[in-house]
């Protein structure tokens, strides 16, 4: 099923050749109306006039409008020989710099896209809160078999939503603020089982190392010494459907192959010595809440918990891993990799993808607008607005049908 869900979705966009003059995104959808920037008459950008996407449409890499471009595209294959025949043909070299600058791209934002608003901000927690207790009082309510399972899809679906609204604090997005950052960020983030500080921190490790073969953390690729170092219970967690998909609960205690250290412990690797307090916090706060679950569940009985709590969350983990996953690695096209000198942050950042979750991406906070995020991750999450469009239902409804078959399961059982 995962498998399927992954091959249904398609990145926003596809690999072009390295542009030679001009940028300019592309979409699957429809066209754009394009405007030259006045400090970089070289770069394009969408007008703000003819269309409503106010953000700046970056993909990763660029193309190049050329009427050569259809023909010599038919010749190409997705096989290695064919990418190196590709590269050759096309002039393309992945070791060379991008034509332009992260100050070109900066530069061609709208200004109010910067602006943090706290008390915008607070209002995706609020209508996020209020929509996960409202779930949680209708399931009760109705209490209902054929319900259960609609309700952890959408209870797990909306976990996923407090965790982008915590990973905001996490960035500085949130507000300019870092206190009511660290609070709101502790609050969303305890709530479902992460520890705040801890994950803020490999995160930010993540962001400033994008696309680095050894020094990413999130999904990095693993060299053939580490891979062939696997015992084959790790092999089999790390790379065979479904379980990748619930790693992240794993990955936060022992973190990847190849990597040592946990997030809940100040004296890890992850952490410098100044940060062991802020680790210590989180680790608390997520011990508390961990105490505050252990409470009911004696309260209201464990399988009354699973099915308020238990199963939404495991929801909630496939939701972040499988996204996480889809914005740095392509299906039919794959994203370039680089170590050394090679590498550098614009670099890294433009092997990101965009992908577009239709309906879900307001619920999820657009969150799919992934390559400008990577570069900027301080722009807020409501002035990250869609590049191209594509539809990838089937993963929400894939988790849909995971639950009913959940659902299923613990009928048989009791």
């Amino acid at each position: 099923m995962a498998g399927f869900v992954i091959s249904g979705l398609k990145p926003l966009p596809c690999i072009y050749d390295r542009p030679a003059a001009g940028v300019i995104s592309t979409s699957s959808s429809k066209s754009r109306f394009l405007t030259k920037n006045k400090n970089f008459p070289g770069l394009k950008t969408l007008n703000p006039i003819k269309s409503r996407n106010w953000g700046l449409n970056v993909s990763a890499p660029f193309r190049v409008a050329s009427v050569e471009e259809d023909e010599g595209r038919k010749e190409r294959n997705h096989g290695i020989n064919g990418f190196e025949e590709q590269e050759q043909e096309a002039g393309f070299d992945p070791g060379a710099p991008p034509p332009f600058k992260l100050a070109d791209i900066r530069a061609a934002i709208p200004k109010h896209c910067w602006v943090k608003d706290p008390w915008k901000s607070m209002s995706y927690v609020v209508r996020d809160v209020a929509v996960v207790l409202g779930l949680a009082a209708a399931a009760v309510y109705v209490n209902n078999w054929i319900v259960w399972p609609l309700y952890w899809a959408a209870q797990g679906t909306m976990f996923w939503a407090l965790f982008v609204l915590g990973h905001d604090c996490g960035h500085g997005s949130f507000s300019n603020d870092p206190k009511l950052n660290s609070v709101v960020g502790h609050l969303l983030h305890s709530s479902i089982l992460v520890p705040y500080h801890g994950w803020r921190i490999s995160h930010r490790t993540h962001h400033q190392n994008h696309g680095h073969v050894e020094n990413d953390e999130s999904w990095h690729p693993l060299s053939e010494k580490i891979y062939r170092s696997l015992d084959t219970l790790t092999r089999t967690l790390r790379f065979i459907l479904p379980f990748p998909m619930l790693a992240f609960p794993f990955y936060l205690w022992n973190r990847s192959p190849g990597k040592s250290g946990s997030h809940f412990d100040p004296s890890s690797d992850l952490f410098v010595p100044t940060e062991r307090k802020d680790v210590i916090t989180s680790t608390l706060s997520w011990t508390a809440m961990a105490a505050i679950l252990v409470g009911l569940g004696f309260t209201m009985g464990p399988m009354q918990l699973l099915k308020l709590y238990g199963i939404p969350y495991w929801i909630f983990v496939m939701w972040l891993d499988g996204v996480t996953y889809l914005h740095h690695h392509g299906h039919e096209e794959k994203l370039p990799w680089y170590r050394g000198k090679e590498w550098s942050y614009l670099r890294g950042g433009l092997t990101t993808l965009d992908r577009d979750y239709g309906w879900i991406n307001n619920i999820h906070h657009d969150i799919g607008t992934h390559v400008i995020h990577h570069l900027f991750p301080q722009i807020p999450h409501y002035h990250l607005v869609e590049a191209v469009s594509t539809f990838t239902y089937l993963f929400f409804f894939s988790t849909l049908m995971l639950s009913y078959f959940i659902g299923f399961l613990i009928v048989m059982l009791v």
